[in-house]
């Protein structure tokens, strides 16, 4: 049986003790248990392994994002991205400092979106990547080119996305890093920073914009 959410697990029946004699009245009972926890098991398994089944399956995510303007640590200066509201999880753990920790082993997709600003009247990169465990994760480096700002008040933004698929072993820290040729500092130099922005009504009603947001999806199990 399956509820709108989840497949109900058939409990192991609880079988009657045999009688020394042969009795129909205890062949019967055994019969009907049986009888009643088959049909359960196959009303589960057809919802599990019909069109729409998949539904009732639960794999291993994540997906956080960040309402907060981030900036480089300097020009050049590898910097980690930072997270600080976790929208959905299971099987994995978010750290204030920044990194995804996995319980489980597997095939892993990886996809961020980052709104990069540059407020410099000229042209500059940003370049992110993945380390895992302190260590780069090789042929994950992505670079984005960012114009010239439109105008002193008005930057050239960006929203850079990326994805990867690579595999990962239990307990893993996954961690996203980024650099500029030209960091922006908070109110003071001009350059590339990772710009959020509130919710707002005017001109028109629209929602927060993070600075960053990323999920992590468990694609299949490692292979053998």
């Amino acid at each position: 049986m399956a509820s709108s959410t989840r497949i109900i697990n058939p409990a192991v029946p609880n079988l009657p003790l045999g009688t020394e004699q042969y009795e129909r009245r205890y062949q019967d009972q055994f019969t009907n248990i049986l009888r009643l926890y088959f049909n359960q098991l196959r009303n589960s398994l057809s919802e599990l392994l019909g069109n729409a089944g998949g539904k009732y399956i639960s794999f291993p995510h994540i997906s956080a994002s960040s309402n907060q303007d981030q900036y480089a640590t300097g020009s050049n200066v590898p910097t980690k991205i930072g997270w600080n509201t976790l929208e959905t999880v299971e099987g994995f753990t978010l750290d204030s400092t920044g990194y995804a920790s996995n319980s489980f082993a597997g095939v892993y997709k990886i996809e961020y979106g980052l709104q990069f600003a540059n407020t410099a009247n000229a042209i500059h990169f940003a370049t992110v990547w993945l380390r895992v465990n302190g260590l780069d994760v090789p042929l994950s480096g992505v670079k984005f080119t960012l114009p010239a700002r439109k105008s002193a008040g008005v930057p050239f933004e960006l929203l850079a996305f990326s994805s990867i698929v690579f595999p990962v072993n239990a307990n893993d820290r996954i961690e996203l890093w980024w650099a500029t040729d030209q960091a922006a500092t908070s109110g003071g130099a001009t350059g590339v920073y990772l710009e959020a922005a509130p919710s707002s009504t005017s001109p028109y009603t629209r929602p927060s914009i993070p600075s960053a947001i990323g999920a992590i999806t468990f694609v299949s199990a490692l292979p053998t």
